[in-house]
């Protein structure tokens, strides 16, 4: 075989091995189906659920609101006179749409410094950390679905001003998450024992 066959196959096999499946599960409507399809999801929700609190069908309305089970969502481009792109919105990465600030002082404050924003794992973990920091500045339950997701988008800063309620588009997205979470939390009490 010659050298430039061998460089070209090696190629190949290396750049089948990246990346990841970053694409959502289907039905994204039914919980059971998603931790079927994706069985490292519920490991890593219920993980989170042990260390932290948070429950998994909070966790995964979350993540669907933020990035439909994407993992490396990002926010979209910014446009200058209507084409010239001038970057994205803002930070936000991966399953949980960490923002580079936030994502640093969480592998910083949980020594988690190999942590990735396109692992579930550590996204789910992220979130977890983040919501029990909303608990415990801003009095809210772990399992308040509506209002942990408003201080997940407004920052616990921006909770604690209220800056939410002057954004009726946020408050109709946040009563959206919390009845995705109701709706997740049905669904899992039917799961195969398996799934839960």
């Amino acid at each position: 075989m010659s050298r430039t066959l061998r460089a070209l196959v090696l190629l190949m096999v290396l750049a089948s091995c990246g990346g990841g499946n970053f694409t959502a599960p289907r039905n994204l409507d039914n919980a059971c189906s998603i931790l079927s399809q994706r069985p490292k999801y519920g490991r890593a929700f219920k993980a989170t659920e042990r260390r932290w609190g948070v429950p998994v069908h909070v966790q995964m309305a979350t993540i669907h609101q933020e990035s439909k089970f994407i993992g490396n969502a990002r926010t979209p481009y910014r446009f200058v006179l209507g084409v010239i792109p001038m970057g994205r919105q803002s930070s936000a990465y991966g399953y949980a749409q960490a923002i580079d600030s936030t994502w640093d002082e969480y592998r910083r404050e949980t020594r988690s410094f190999r942590a990735k924003r396109d692992n579930i794992r550590d996204a789910t973990d992220f979130m977890g950390w983040y919501m029990n920091k909303t608990r415990e500045k801003n009095g809210v339950s772990l399992s308040d679905t509506r209002n942990q997701y408003l201080a997940y988008h407004e920052g616990h800063a921006g909770y604690a001003r209220g800056s939410h309620k002057r954004k009726s588009w946020l408050l109709r997205i946040a009563g959206n998450v919390d009845e995705r979470s109701r709706m997740y939390q049905a669904q899992l009490n039917s799961c195969k024992r398996r799934l839960r």
